[in-house]
């Protein structure tokens, strides 16, 4: 074992865009960490009173990716897998997660971030983080691009704390981030 950080650690001293990718990538190596080689009922385990499982987080975060990076970053839909009209705040990615199995939800999340690389890059090299993007709020300001990655940061600041609670109760892995070797 080596002492050198994983390829997720951000940068120490970074440009402002490169922090934030940084440490929108350590959540997102972090969370499919917790996610990581588990079967229907690992996926499936839920603790105390809430409905919530990893594989409810696994798509949830899939179409919170997918949502960033094109209906709010662009105003363009979703694509597939996800319905037209579904917004984030909606129940239907936790209710509907249980109609798929381990690898179905493993490969939604893994596709729908490498999407969300590939389109969040592009954006960087477009415009930087300062651009405006096609969210706005009701009067009609528009959003910049680093709100929406300081929103997808959030999001899996929030859920990553999920996951670490329900992977525990599922097998007993803890720990804040994956070990250096670790690949999805």
């Amino acid at each position: 074992m080596t002492d050198e950080p994983g390829p997720w650690e951000p940068p120490l001293a970074g440009s402002e865009a490169a922090q934030l990718v940084g440490a929108l990538e350590r959540l997102r190596m972090t969370f499919r960490w917790k996610t990581a080689d588990l079967d229907e009922t690992g996926l499936r385990t839920t603790i105390g009173a809430s409905a919530l499982t990893l594989g409810n987080l696994l798509k949830h975060l899939a179409f919170a990716e997918d949502y960033k990076f094109t209906v709010a970053l662009r105003g363009e839909p979703p694509g597939e897998p996800w319905p037209e009209g579904v917004r984030p705040s909606s129940d239907w990615t936790f209710a509907s997660a249980v109609q798929h199995s381990p690898a179905e939800l493993y490969a939604m999340w893994d596709s729908a971030v490498a999407r969300s690389r590939g389109r969040l890059s592009a954006a960087l090299g477009d415009g930087g983080l300062d651009q405006s993007v096609y969210m706005a709020d009701a009067d009609g300001r528009h959003a910049n691009l680093r709100r929406l990655v300081c929103d997808l940061i959030e999001e899996y600041g929030r859920h990553t704390g999920h996951a670490d609670l329900i992977r525990e109760a599922v097998d007993g892995r803890v720990g804040e981030d994956p070990p250096p070797d670790w690949r999805p």
